[in-house]
């Protein structure tokens, strides 16, 4: 307990559990966004797909540690924010950083803003998906959830495909700024690296945003109601 303590109490200790959770959200997003695009392959696939997650016994443990996860990785960018505002004090900041060479990037800025946006939209998003609408529909004997109708029901708002879009643009520049600080974090922070951590950080993002909006763009012109 004492070394947890130690921890969250200093900057390194904050940044590096900064970073665990951030590498477990990054992961989680990226399975998510995998799973997603099996609403080319139809609602059978999808949905089975879905039920092999919910019925899975692992599934409440998983489920609770995502949350435990985010919660964590929520207050410790808190703290960390709180310990940089109290560091610069005042607004020579950006001056100071940019001629020691620091990032100071809008991605790198806007992180808790970002962060917050993600918030609530991961909230919102399981107000409509997990505790939406339950649709049941039965393959080969096995009932389950029609998550698919649910998908096809949602995103024929084009206001709702909007938000989602620009949620999804946000979780991009997140990620892009995110994933390359938790290889920094965890010891990847010398100058010869920078431009791998980079470009791996950008890449990551990329893929995980498209992959994500790729799925109402699909939905709202191509399973019009």
């Amino acid at each position: 307990m004492s070394s947890l303590v130690l921890s969250i109490n200093s900057s390194i200790g904050r940044k590096f559990i900064m970073a665990l959770s951030g590498f477990g959200l990054a992961f989680f997003v990226m399975t998510h966004m995998l799973g997603n695009l099996l609403i080319f392959a139809g609602p059978e696939t999808y949905n089975s797909y879905g039920h092999k997650i919910t019925s899975n016994p692992l599934y409440p443990l998983i489920a609770w540690g995502l949350v435990a996860c985010t919660a964590v990785h929520a207050f410790m960018g808190m703290l960390l924010s709180k310990q940089n505002q109290d560091a610069r004090g005042g607004g020579s900041y950006a001056v100071t950083a940019v001629a020691a060479g620091k990032d100071v990037n809008p991605a790198s800025k806007s992180m808790m803003f970002s962060g917050s946006i993600l918030l609530v939209f991961f909230i919102t998003h399981l107000f409509n998906f997990k505790y939406g609408a339950e649709y049941p529909v039965n393959y080969g004997g096995v009932e389950m959830r029609d998550l698919h109708r649910l998908i096809i029901e949602k995103f024929q708002s084009i206001t709702y495909v909007v938000g989602y879009i620009i949620s999804l643009i946000v979780l991009g520049v997140h990620l892009s700024h995110g994933v390359s600080s938790v290889f920094q974090s965890l010891g990847f922070n010398h100058p010869r690296y920078n431009f791998l951590v980079k470009s791996i950080g950008l890449g990551y993002a990329i893929v995980v945003a498209a992959g994500f909006i790729s799925q109402p763009l699909y939905v709202y012109f191509f399973h019009r109601g």
